[in-house]
Formats: structure tokens, sequence, C-alpha cells
């Protein structure tokens, strides 16, 4: 008979069961964290520090690394190494490279600002297009700077894929996931609010902030429940690997024309996670990470909601509302901008979590119900490839006005709408005039976080000609989402519906 104190089988193993839901949860708190800390303000970091040049080439690295995630997991994670080890190393390898962004940063933000004179005339007009473009050619810190966060990505993007092998391994089922995966978001959400209270989104810390973390993560890998490799001693599957059956779903006109949307829905997405943190600092929220968080505690909110929603509207009208909420999001960037209205941005930065839930949460739940049994994995696989990683490499590079190879130029506009800020005279004008202020205590900041303000000495003038551009820097992406939304709405007809009980979705695989 066994003892009173001896517990059970059964209560070992709930024991064993919360001891691993914890570790996982500590895991994705920590995995984004760590990109949270320093992705979101990664444009206000750069572009206040006279290095907008290369904010394009730097955010369109994400996409990039997220393409060739897929192939490293496919073919060296999911068959030789254990799920654990391979992560730990990873975020250790990422985190060692993101150390040396901020030396190399200051090198490159040293090189910017002695050359700004050569482009300064005795009026202190800034020759901006003459500047960046010089930038690109001859900084040569700035170039590394790119490739550092290159490496850093190609590092981090497999750990997604990792994290969530490792968890649906040990969790006892499915529907366990939600509540690990839901710390993910607290994660970037705390990166975010960390980073306004501590002064932090328009600093070089971000970078040591995010390498910390990263290596504290790696780290801990170590330490989780033991995950074989899922795919060991399996047979090569080049068809799965490239997604080949998965492409023949888009032989069904109302698949294509989804997917085909998907993809474009995510150039002007692009101006959101690229141009938005400078954007806020431009108007006057001195810590855009923690204000940009909002869209964060929206889309935690809208998430629960969407089961509720979805039966309700179905698949079309879900992603016609998450659509016109873009277009609505930069009309009230862009008219917000003139007057530095304060409650349209807060709004338009609220409006993330229908932006992101009504759409790419209700599309994954259609591909998995439009896709056989057999391919779904891969088809989730080509909605992810299509979107973060060819649509938003092509979004970054038309929101920064770039090319591609060098060759072909990407810098679509509509007239003078889509044109590029040119920040540099008033990035050097706003920080002279902040520099002025009373230097706020932890708790000051953190109050003021969500509010705005603008330096009394800051030149009106500089002030209205840059919120003009901002102006018609927004109307672009508005005019992209409301064309897209308009030809899906016309060509979109298929009656699948999905439950959302029945359908496993797993939002992690799509950026924040």
């Amino acid at each position: 008979m066994a003892s009173q104190d001896t517990p059970s089988p059964s209560s070992q193993a709930v024991k064993g069961g919360s001891l691993i839901i914890s570790l996982l949860s500590i895991m994705m708190f920590l995995q984004f964290f760590a990109w949270g800390a320093w992705f979101a303000t990664l444009s206000v970091a750069m572009d206040s520090s006279l290095l907008g040049a290369f904010i394009g080439g730097a955010y369109a690295a994400a996409p990039i690394a997220a393409i060739f995630a897929p192939l490293f997991l496919g073919l060296v994670a999911d068959r030789f190494f254990p799920s654990e080890k391979v992560m730990g190393v990873l975020m250790v390898v990422g985190g060692l490279l993101m150390f040396m962004v901020p030396g190399v940063a200051g090198s490159a933000s040293a090189f910017a600002t002695e050359s700004l004179a050569q482009f300064t005339n005795s009026a202190g007009e800034v020759d901006s297009d003459g500047f960046n473009a010089y930038q690109v050619a001859e900084n040569g810190s700035g170039q590394l700077l790119v490739w550092l966060i290159l490496a850093h990505l190609l590092c981090y993007m497999p750990t997604l894929g990792l994290g969530n092998t490792i968890a649906f391994t040990h969790i006892p089922s499915q529907d366990q996931f939600p509540k690990i995966r839901v710390w993910g978001t607290i994660g970037w959400i705390t990166a975010g609010l960390m980073l306004g209270a501590l002064g932090w989104s328009a600093s070089y810390n971000i970078f040591w902030l995010g390498a910390v973390s990263s290596v504290a993560l790696g780290i801990f890998c170590f330490f989780l429940p033991h995950t074989p490799p899922p795919l060991k001693g399996q047979p090569m599957d080049l068809r799965s690997l490239f997604m080949v059956d998965a492409l023949k779903l888009m032989a069904d006109r109302n698949f294509f024309i989804f997917a085909l949307c998907s993809t474009l829905i995510c150039v002007p997405l692009a101006y959101y996670y690229g141009m938005t943190g400078t954007y806020l600092n431009q108007t006057g929220f001195a810590e855009a990470g923690a204000t940009m968080t909002i869209g964060q505690m929206s889309e935690i909110f809208f998430m629960l909601l969407i089961p509720f929603f979805f039966r309700r509207l179905g698949v079309k009208v879900m992603i016609m509302v998450g659509m016109a909420c873009w277009v609505l999001r930069y009309a009230l960037f862009a008219y917000g901008a003139p007057d530095q209205t304060t409650w349209m941005l807060l709004l338009a930065v609220a409006l993330h979590g229908i932006c992101y839930d009504f759409f790419f949460v209700t599309g994954f739940m259609y591909t998995d119900k439009k896709a056989p049994a057999a391919i779904r994995g891969q088809a989730q696989g080509l909605l992810v490839f299509l979107t973060q990683g060819v649509g938003m490499f092509f979004g970054y590079k038309i929101m920064a006005g770039g090319s591609l190879f060098g060759v072909i130029p990407l810098n679509l506009t509509f007239g003078q709408y889509g044109e590029q800020v040119q920040t540099a005279k008033y990035v050097e004008a706003l920080s002279v005039a902040r520099g002025t202020g009373e230097e706020l205590g932890f708790f000051q900041k953190f109050t003021q976080m969500f509010s705005r303000e603008l330096p009394e000495s800051l030149d009106p003038g500089l002030l209205a000609e840059t919120m003009g551009q901002w102006k018609d820097f927004w109307l672009s992406p508005a005019i992209m989402a409301a064309i897209i939304l308009v030809f899906f709405t016309l060509t979109f007809w298929d009656r699948t519906e999905a439950a959302p009980e029945e359908s496993v979705v797993d939002p992690s695989e799509l950026v924040k």
C-alpha cells in the first residue's frame, strides 16, 4: 500500500505537465521578447542616428530570413539534431551577432553625422536624396549593419518553427497551445513597455537588450525537455520541402485570388512595421516602442473574438473587414499628421488587432479547410512563404524606395503620394530641441508612454513641412490596401465554411 506522503502517479503526471507548460511558456515569452526588444523600434533608432538610408535593407532582412528558414528546418534541424539543442545554439549565436551591432551602428552614425555637412547648403537645407545615396554607396559600417541584422535573423527565424515543434511534442493536447503561445505576445508587449520605461526606443540599447535576451533564451533551451528530430531517419521529401503539392491549390480560382491578395496586402503591411515607430517618434511620442504595444494588446483581445465573428460573418467578410481596417489605419495616420492628432494616431495603432486577426488568422483557417489533410502543413508553409517572405520583402523595398538587385527600381508612388519623407534636417532639429528639456525619471517615462508632446522650440515651419510629407507618404499604402480590397471583394466568391473549433491555426508563424 502506498504511503500517504507518496504522490500518486496521476498527481505526478499533473505536476510534470504543469512544469512542462511553465517551461514552454517561458520559452515563448523570451523568444518574442528577444525579437520585440529591437525590431519594433529599429527604424526609430536608425532614423534618429541619420541611418534612414539603411532602414529598408534592415527590415527586408526579415522576409529573406523567413524564406530560408523552412529550408533549414526541412534539410537539417528536423532530421539530424534535437530541436531544443538546435534552437539553443541558434539563439546563442544570434545573440553574439547582435552584441556586435551597437558598435557597428555607432560607427555608421558617426560617418553619417560627419558627411551631413556636405549635403547641407548655407540656408540649412539638406539634400536628403543625395545624402542617402552617398550613405548607401560609401558608409561601409551602415552596409555591415544590415548584414549583421540579416545574419541574426537567419539564426532567429528558424526558432519560430523549432519552438512550435518543441511545444507540440510535449503538451498533452493541442488545446494547450494557445495558452502557451499567448506568452509570446505578452513577451513582445513587455519588451515594448520596458523600452518605454527605460527611454530606449530610439537608442542603440535596443540591440543590447535583444542580444542579452537572445543568449538567455539560448541557454534556457538546453534545459527544455528532450525533443528528438521529428523527421529522423525519414527519406528526404523534396516535394514537401518545396511545397510542390500545395502549389497545385493555385488551380482553384478562389484560392489563387486569396493567395494573390494575401501576398499583395503584405506590401502596405510593411509600411506599418517599418515606419510606424519612426512616424510616432516624429509626431511627439517619445517612446514609440511602448506606444506600439497597444497593437499587440488589441491583438490578444480580438483573437478571443475570432470564433464569435467567424460564425456570423464567414471567411470573405472577415477578410474584407481586415483589409478595410488597413485602409482606415493608414488614412488615420495620413490625416492625423498635419496637426499630430493624438486620438487618430493611437486609434490607428490599436487597429492592428483587427488588421492582423481578421485577415491573417482567418486566412490560415481558410487555408486549413481548403487543403487536403495530407498537405495542410505544406499549404500553411506556402502561405507563410508568400506573405512573410515574398510580400513583406517587396513591401519593405517599396516602403524605402529601394530597388531589386540594384537594377529594378521599386519606388512605387501615386503621384506625390508615397514619396520618401526627407527627415534628416527634422531629425536633427527634433533631437536638439528635445535635448534642452528636463530629463524624466523612470516612472515619469512610464506614465507618458502613451502621450504625445513636441518641444515648443521646434521650428513650426519645419514641423509643418515634415508632417505634410508624412501625410503624402501614408496615403500610398492606404491606396494600395483600398485597391486590393476592391479587387478581393469583386473576385472572391468561395463558399467554403470553416468551423474555428475544427481548424488548427498557428498564428505564431506570422510576424507580429
